[in-house]
Order: C-alpha cells, then sequence, then structure tokens
C-alpha cells in the first residue's frame, strides 16, 4: 500500500533541479487557482449580464464576508499541509498519515463552528459594511447560502492542501476544474433560465463544492489514498493538532486579518455608490487573476520549502526563494505594463456599463502597484512560512494590513483627497511595509529552523 501511494501522489522536491521542480509544481497548481478565479470572473460576468449591477455589488459584498468567514480555518489548512511537507521530507510516513487524519478532521470541526458563528450575525455583518440598500438583498442570500457550504469549502482545501504537502497538485487541478465547469453550467440554468440573481449564484457555487469533495474523496479512496474517508478514520491525535494549530492559528489570523482589511476596503468603496462599488468588484476579481500566478509561486516556494526544511536542506531552500522571486518578478512587470496601457479595454470585457468601466480604470491603475511589490513578497513569505514560523507572517499580515493598508486607504483618499485611486494605492503601500519587514527576518537568518 505504501507503495502504491508514494507512486501514485507523492512527489520529493528535495532533489533535481529547483527550478524546473518550481515550475513542475507550480504550474497545475496556478491552472487550478486559474480555473477557480475564472469561474469566479464568469460568475460575476453572468450575474452583470442577467441581473445588473446591483446582484454585482451583492455577490461582491456577500462573497466578502464569507472569505472572512472561511479565512481562519483555511489558515488551519495551511498548516497540515506545511507539516505534511516537513514529515514526508524526512520520510517519515506514519506522521504523515496522522497529520493527514488530524488535518481532514480538525478542518470539520471548525467548518461546522464557523457557520454556527456567522450564519446569525450576516444581517449585522452586511449592515455594518454600509452595502447600498439596492444590492443589500442579494448580498444577504448570496451571504446565507454560501455560509451554508462551509463544511465543503474547508474539506476541499484540506484535501488539496494535504495533496500539495506531499508533492501532488495535478488531482487538485482535476477536482477542481470538474467543479467549475458544472458551477457555471448551473449558474447560466439558475441565474439565466430560472432569474435567481445572486442566490442562483450562491447555489451552484455551494452545489460544485459539494460535488468536488465528494468526487474526490471516491476518487483517492478507489487509488488508495493515504486516508480512506471512513466515518472511523477521522479522528485526532492530539501531538499532531498541537503542531498543526502552532502553524495554523498563526496563520489563519492572518488570513483573517488580510481579509478583514481588504472588507474595510469594501466598506470604504461602498460610499461612493452601486456603480463605483460594481467596478471596484470586478476589479477585484481580475486582480486576483493577475496575482494567481505569483500565489501559486509563493504557496509552491512554501512546500518545497518545508520539504526541504524537513530534509535539513537549508542550501536549497534558499534557492528555492530566490528562483521564485525571479519567476514571479518577471510575470508582474508584465501585467504592471498592460494593465496600465489598456485598462480601459479591460474593463469593457466585463460590463458594458461607462460608470461601471470608468470607475474600474481609476481603481485598477492604482492597484496594479501591488503586482510588483507581491513579486519579492510572497517568496520571502513562502521561505519563513515553509519554516513553520507563522508568528512572523502573521505580525506581516498586521504590518499590512492594520498598520498600512487601512490607515493609508483612509488619508489617501479622504485627506489627501485622492478618492478611489487613494484607496487602490494603500494596497501596494502595503505590501511593500510588509515585504521589507520579511526581507530584515531573512537577513536576519532566525529563520533556519523547522516545525519537526
Amino acid at each position: 500500500m505504501e507503495s502504491k501511494q508514494s507512486s501514485n501522489f507523492q512527489n520529493d522536491l528535495t532533489e533535481g533541479s529547483v527550478a524546473k521542480q518550481l515550475v513542475r509544481f507550480s504550474v497545475p497548481f496556478f491552472l487550478s487557482m486559474l480555473v477557480q478565479q475564472s469561474y469566479a470572473m464568469i460568475d460575476m460576468v453572468i450575474v452583470s449580464h442577467f441581473a445588473g449591477e446591483a446582484s454585482v455589488a451583492g455577490v461582491n459584498n456577500g462573497g466578502q464576508l464569507m472569505f472572512l468567514a472561511a479565512a481562519f480555518a483555511i489558515g488551519i489548512s495551511i498548516g497540515g499541509t506545511v507539516l505534511v511537507g516537513q514529515y514526508f521530507g524526512a520520510k517519515r510516513t506514519e506522521d504523515v498519515q496522522k497529520t493527514t487524519a488530524t488535518t481532514l478532521t480538525a478542518m470539520l470541526v471548525m467548518s461546522f463552528i464557523m457557520m454556527a458563528i456567522f450564519l446569525p450575525l450576516s444581517n449585522l455583518m452586511l449592515r455594518t459594511l454600509r452595502v447600498p440598500e439596492e444590492s443589500y438583498s442579494e448580498a444577504f442570500r448570496y451571504l446565507v447560502i454560501t455560509l451554508c457550504g462551509l463544511p465543503f469549502i474547508f474539506m476541499y482545501n484540506a484535501i488539496s492542501g494535504i495533496l500539495r504537502g506531499m508533492g501532488d497538485t495535478k488531482r487538485p487541478l482535476l477536482f477542481i476544474t470538474g467543479a467549475s465547469i458544472f458551477s457555471a453550467v448551473l449558474d447560466l440554468i439558475l441565474i439565466g433560465i430560472f432569474r435567481l440573481d445572486a442566490a442562483g449564484a450562491a447555489i451552484s457555487t455551494v452545489a460544485a463544492q459539494a460535488g468536488c469533495v465528494f468526487v474526490s474523496a471516491i476518487y483517492l479512496t478507489r487509488k488508495g489514498f493515504i486516508f480512506d474517508f471512513k466515518p472511523k478514520s477521522f479522528v485526532i491525535h492530539k501531538d499532531k493538532l498541537m503542531l498543526i494549530l502552532k502553524l495554523g492559528v498563526p496563520t489563519g489570523f492572518s488570513q483573517l486579518v488580510i481579509n478583514f482589511s481588504f472588507l474595510l476596503m469594501v466598506f470604504l468603496v461602498n460610499d461612493y455608490g452601486v456603480s463605483v462599488a460594481a467596478g471596484a468588484g470586478l476589479v477585484g476579481r481580475f486582480n486576483g487573476l493577475v496575482i494567481m500566478p505569483l500565489i501559486a509561486i509563493g504557496s509552491s516556494v512554501s512546500t518545497m520549502c518545508a520539504q526541504n526544511f524537513g530534509a535539513n536542506r537549508f542550501d536549497r531552500a534558499i534557492h528555492t526563494m530566490k528562483v521564485g522571486t525571479g519567476i514571479s518578478l518577471a510575470l508582474a512587470v508584465f501585467c504592471f505594463v498592460t494593465v496600465q496601457l489598456f485598462p480601459g479595454a479591460i474593463m469593457s470585457l466585463f460590463t458594458s456599463s461607462e460608470a461601471v468601466i470608468n470607475a474600474g480604470i481609476i481603481y485598477m491603475r492604482a492597484y496594479s502597484f501591488d503586482y510588483l511589490a507581491v513579486a519579492f513578497f510572497f517568496s520571502l513569505n513562502g521561505l519563513i512560512g515553509g519554516a513553520g514560523h507563522a508568528n512572523i507572517t502573521l505580525i506581516a499580515a498586521l504590518i499590512s494590513s492594520i498598520g498600512i493598508r487601512i490607515p493609508a486607504a483612509l488619508i489617501l483618499s479622504k485627506t489627501i483627497g485622492l478618492g478611489l485611486y487613494g484607496i487602490g494605492l494603500a494596497v501596494p503601500a502595503a505590501t511593500l511595509g510588509a515585504t521589507i519587514f520579511l526581507a530584515a527576518y531573512y537577513f536576519s537568518g532566525r529563520w533556519r529552523s523547522s516545525l519537526i
């Protein structure tokens, strides 16, 4: 069984060419994210085409709150990914098995806890966010429905994270591709034919996520995966849980803080009206698409470094970070120049509303400076996170989100009077500040220790 599992699901990232390993590992990971983000873009386009601006703004606001609910538990899954990677690099198979069972069980429990907390607060959160009145009901329906799908979101992230820790990014790509195609078709039916608007988008998203979890569990079980998904196998090993939490809790808070800061930016954008809110929402989806390869490279750096830390290959981990930064920077410069030159053409791909396009152009040109900063940030964060120094990545998140992003957005937009452009500029300013902090920690050399 162990041989079958090794040949099917495991990929040793501690040997061979760093550049080749990084590209081979990150490309399927990037494609998985591309499929997810492409679906998110298609989702917004379908909603925009059939339902209009109010529904687009509703989906954007509801989606931001749903991501806030998911952020903490997704951070826990990242803890499991790094721990699996380090154990795999150290060739400790039994520890990989126990960590897998603990991660999946903890994520399932966490999903129901988060659902129980956030569902009763849905109305309060939307009111606090000052969602435009004309899109409030749409945002409420979208939020409530997607919150009910949290267990499927968490389980998919846990399964994908464990596979990535073992060096496998191809199967998560297959799973999410099938789910996204199904969801897009369901979108057209529920929104285009039955006119369910934001609720239709939410139902199709949850249905696709549920299908993805069930199909992946059946497939992995039949292929001899390290976990069989039987009820009796969902157990928590206390020692593994403590290590997962040691890394996952700070990572979860990092995700929570980052998402909360962007939620506050949505709050600021909403003051400018529904057209601006819709334009910023479309830009947000587009920016997610643009920085996706950079996120994929950074996450791949983290997994490769985790395996190499487990194998005590610190020199190879450093080289991985440097290669990742070089590749990311080349992609970032290309994307930045393209967006600066053709923002109107890009916005026209998503909407025909002149008011939404004009708002999107302003926001996009300012926000795009972030592409250059994240090229350095993600790789540095990957190295330090892969070593298990989650407290440092949490401090970086606090610096960028609370210390810089929100104050800068308020100062640039309100005090200096740059408006929407100032809110957009706050994003790269925050990333730059966090990058400087991570670079200082890297040069201190204190990251040279692993979680296990």
